[in-house]
């Protein structure tokens, strides 16, 4: 499972010009999920994001978690975050799973991180999605589970 997660000011999803999610303050998450990847996997990424430290305290240093500043997350599934460009132009995506197997974890991936204390958006899973996003630094984290 792969998460690009980006420190926000605020993000919408729009599909089929209606705006179906938007938060303020909080993090982007872009999810991948892999053939293979379960339960365990969405519940780590969700933990790990949940507490991940990437907004600045009093000093400006980097110190606080989403938690700590009462932030949301805008979760949109991203299969193409298993691209394989490694043969020619077009990228392969035979390493995504498919939606009948991604859904579900996309699903509790989002579980984990409301019990996790932090308020989760859904973009429409399958959809073509406008994702409006104000970054705010810019600060851009990837993580990846399968490197833990």
């Amino acid at each position: 499972m792969k998460a690009v997660v980006q420190r926000v000011a605020r993000a919408s999803v729009t599909v089929n010009g209606e705006r179906v999610a938007a938060i303020s303050k909080g993090f982007v998450v872009l999810l991948g999920i892999k053939k293979g990847d379960d339960v365990a996997d969405a519940r780590y990424m969700a933990s790990k994001i949940a507490g991940l430290r990437i907004f600045e305290d009093d000093q400006g240093k980097m110190n606080l978690s989403i938690k700590d500043v009462k932030g949301s997350v805008l979760l949109v599934s991203q299969f193409t975050l298993y691209g394989d460009c490694r043969r020619g132009r077009r990228p392969s995506f035979t390493m995504a799973a498919d939606g009948c197997e991604a859904k579900p974890l996309y699903e509790e991936f989002g579980r984990e991180l409301d019990r996790q204390g932090v308020p989760v958006e859904y973009g429409r899973f399958g959809a073509s999605m406008v994702v409006e996003i104000i970054n705010e630094g810019p600060v851009t984290i990837i993580l990846d589970s399968d490197e833990t």
